[in-house]
C-alpha cells in the first residue's frame, strides 16, 4: 500500500498524463519490476545454460562471469496480428534495462543494406497461412534467400510465434534461423519456437538471451547446438461452448454468393473484446467418412493411435484430421506409402483412394499417420460482449474456390453455413490487441468490404452501447446494393440516430465502370484527410489483396495531394500511423 501523500502524488500524475504517457510509464513500472525480481532467475537460467553447454561439447570453454558490456543490438520483428511487435517491445524495454543499446525495428522498415554490418541481431516472427511469412516479413524473408550474403559478424536468436494446430508450426521463424546460419551467422541460442501461450514461454527466452549475452563476454560458445530446436507448445486455449440460435444468409436472391450472420448463445460467460476473433474446429462430413471407410474396408468403431492419443477411426476422420485439398507435400508422402507415382497435385483423400487405392488396412493406418490435423478456422467476432450480451456473432462468407478445375468450397465455411439451430458449437477466443478501439471521444475510420463487415459492426455497436462521443465513419463495399448490402437495416438506423457520422458505399457491379471503396476513399480524400489530421483512427478489415493494398496506395495519394509531401514522406507519414496505432488492420 501507498502512504497517503505518495497515492495522492500518483494519482495527480496519472489523471494530467497522456494515453501514451500512462503506457510509458506502465511499460517504465514492468521494466522496473523485473529488474528487481530477474536476478535471481537469471541465475538459475545461467547455471543451467553452463550445464547445457558443457555437456554439448567438451570443447567448450566457460569462464567465470565478468562485467556486462553494453552491446549494440538490433530487434526485428514480423508480425501479422500485432504479436510480435508486443513481444519485442518487451524485450527491447528489457534489454534497455539491462544497459544496453537497442534498435526496435519492424522488418518492413528494416534497411536490408544494415545486414551485412550487423553484430546483435535478433528476430521475432510469426507464421501465417501454409507456413508463409507475414506480409511485414516478406521482404527481408525474400532477401536473405535471394541473395549471397556475408554474415560472417552476425550473432543471431529466433523467436517464432505459431499456432501448433497448423501443419507448418512456426515455419517462418524455422527458415529464417536456418538460413541466417547458412549465411555465416553464428547463432547465439536456440531457435525458440512459442504456440498461443506465447508469454509465458517468450519470458523464458527473454531470460535466455539476457544470460547469453553476458555470456558472450565469457567466450561462451554455441557450435554444437545449430540443429537443435527448443519448442514449447502450451497452447492454454480455452474452448467454449454455444448453440446456434440464428443462422440467417444475409444475401438476397439473385446474389453471387452466400454470406450468413450466425449468433452463437453462450452457455457461459464467455471473455472477449471488439476485434478479437473466434476460432472454429469444423468437422468432415459423415458422408465422406462413410464412403473413405468402405472403401477401405475399415470399421468406424476400429482403434487407431494418432499423435500420441487412441481415437475409433470414424472420430479420427469426422473431427481430428483434414481430408479435402491435400497439399502436394502429403499426396507425395501417400505416393511413396502406397509405392506408386502420382502427379504433383491438390487432391481429396476419397479420390486418391479411388485412383490409387491402399493394398490393406495396415497400410491405410500408415496413410492416416500422415494426415494433418484440421486446422482452426479465425473469424473476427460481429458483436459487442456489452449490446450482445450472452451471444457471440459472426459474419461468415461461402469460401469458393477451384482445385485442379473443379469448384470447391472451404471446409469450415461449409460447415458452419449448413449447422441446423440448437446444434452445439465449440470455439476458443483469439485475442487481437493490435485491433482495438481507441478511446471513446477518438474519432474512427472504418473501411471494410464484404465480410470485413463484420469487426465493424461490434466496433459500432459497443461504440452505442458506452454513449462514445466520438466521430464514426463507415465504408462499406461489396458487389451489388440490392442483393449484398450486408447489415444494411442496422446499418441504416445508425445512420438515422447519428451514430454513423458518415457512410460511403461501393457497390463495383451496379455500374459499367466497377467501383471500389479506394475509389470512394479518394473521392472523399479532402475530408479524409481533415479527420486524419484531427486525430482519428483508421481501420481496414477485408482482403489483403487487393483490396488492402489498394486502400494504402490511395492513402499515400491522399497523404500527398493534401500535405504536400513527396512519396518517401508519405510512406514515412503512414509507417508512423501504423506504428503509432492509429492505422489498424485485420486482413486476410
Amino acid at each position: 500500500m501507498l502512504t497517503e501523500p505518495k497515492l495522492h502524488t500518483l494519482q495527480n500524475l496519472l489523471s494530467t498524463s497522456s494515453k501514451e504517457e500512462i503506457i510509458w510509464i506502465n511499460g517504465f513500472l514492468a521494466g522496473v519490476m523485473h529488474q528487481q525480481t530477474n536476478y535471481q532467475t537469471e541465475n538459475r537460467i545461467e547455471s543451467q545454460t553452463q550445464v547445457q553447454y558443457q555437456t554439448q561439447s567438451q570443447t567448450d570453454t566457460i569462464l567465470p562471469p565478468t562485467e556486462i558490456r553494453q552491446k549494440k543490438i538490433t530487434l526485428v520483428y514480423g508480425t501479422e496480428t500485432g504479436n510480435s511487435k508486443g513481444v519485442a517491445t518487451n524485450l527491447a524495454g528489457i534489454l534497455k534495462q539491462k544497459g544496453h543499446q537497442v534498435k526496435l525495428v519492424a522488418l518492413n522498415q528494416y534497411r536490408l543494406s544494415d545486414l551485412e554490418k550487423e553484430e546483435y541481431f535478433l528476430t521475432v516472427v510469426s507464421t501465417h497461412g501454409d507456413g508463409e511469412a507475414p506480409a511485414a516479413a516478406k521482404k527481408f524473408y525474400d532477401h536473405i534467400f535471394q541473395n549471397s550474403l556475408n554474415l560472417s559478424n552476425l550473432q543471431f536468436g529466433v523467436l517464432g510465434l505459431g499456432d501448433s494446430a497448423y501443419p507448418l508450426f512456426c515455419q517462418t521463424g524455422e527458415d529464417i534461423d536456418r538460413q541466417l546460419e547458412k549465411l555465416g551467422g553464428k547463432r547465439l541460442l536456440t531457435l525458440q519456437k512459442c504456440d498461443t501461450d506465447f508469454k509465458t514461454t517468450s519470458q523464458i527466452w527473454f531470460e535466455k538471451v539476457i544470460t547469453v549475452l553476458q555470456n558472450t563476454d565469457n567466450q561462451i560458445l554455441t557450435k554444437n547446438i545449430s540443429n537443435q530446436v527448443q519448442v514449447q507448445t502450451q497452447t492454454g486455449r480455452q474452448y467454449y461452448k454455444g448453440k446456434i440460435g440464428t443462422n440467417l444468409n444475409l444475401n438476397d436472391r439473385g446474389s453471387n454468393k452466400t454470406t450468413h450472420h450466425i449468433e452463437i448463445l453462450l452457455d457461459e460467460e464467455v471473455p472477449y473484446q471488439v476485434g478479437d476473433s473466434a476460432g472454429v474446429l469444423a468437422s468432415n462430413k459423415p458422408v465422406l467418412v462413410e464412403a473413405i471407410l468402405e472403401n477401405t474396408g475399415a470399421k468406424a468403431d476400429q482403434k487407431i493411435n494418432y499423435k500420441d492419443k487412441n481415437y475409433t477411426f470414424g472420430e479420427l476422420l469426422t473431427r481430428k484430421v483434414n481430408i479435402l485439398h491435400l497439399p502436394i507435400r502429403l499426396v507425395q508422402r501417400y505416393a511413396q506409402i502406397v509405392g506408386q507415382s502420382i502427379p504433383e497435385v491438390r487432391i481429396d483423400l476419397l479420390d486418391l483412394l479411388k485412383i490409387y487405392p491402399v493394398q490393406n488396412i495396415s497400410v491405410f493406418e500408415q496413410v492416416l499417420q500422415i494426415l494433418e490435423p484440421i486446422s482452426p478456422r479465425l473469424y473476427s467476432i460481429a458483436s459487442s460482449p456489452h449490446a450482445h450480451a450472452g451471444e457471440l456473432h459472426l459474419t461468415v462468407g461461402k469460401n469458393q474456390f477451384k482445385v485442379n478445375g473443379e469448384a470447391r468450397v472451404g471446409l469450415c465455411s461449409n460447415y458452419l453455413l449448413d449447422l441446423p439451430l440448437n446444434t452445439e458449437i465449440e470455439f476458443y477466443i483469439q485475442p487481437n490487441d493490435s485491433f482495438r478501439l481507441p478511446e471513446a471521444d477518438q474519432d474512427i475510420i472504418m473501411l471494410s468490404a464484404g465480410t470485413g463487415i463484420a469487426p465493424f459492426r461490434a466496433f459500432l455497436a459497443e461504440r452505442d452501447s458506452i454513449g462514445a462521443s466520438g466521430r464514426n465513419w463507415l465504408f462499406f463495399g461489396e458487389q451489388h446494393f440490392q442483393t449484398d448490402f450486408l447489415y444494411q437495416t442496422e446499418i441504416q438506423a445508425w445512420a438515422e440516430t447519428h451514430l454513423l457520422s458518415k457512410i460511403n458505399t461501393a457497390f463495383s457491379r451496379d455500374q459499367a465502370e466497377k467501383i471500389y471503396i479506394q475509389h470512394r476513399l479518394l473521392q472523399n480524400g479532402a475530408e479524409v484527410w481533415q479527420w486524419i489530421e484531427s486525430g482519428a483512427y483508421l481501420y481496414i478489415c477485408g482482403a489483403k489483396n487487393p483490396m488492402s493494398e489498394d486502400v494504402d496506395k490511395v492513402l499515400l495519394e491522399i497523404i500527398q495531394k493534401f500535405d504536400g509531401k513527396n512519396a518517401e514522406s508519405a510512406a514515412e507519414y503512414l509507417a508512423a500511423l501504423e506504428e503509432s496505432g492509429r492505422y489498424q488492420k485485420d486482413v486476410y
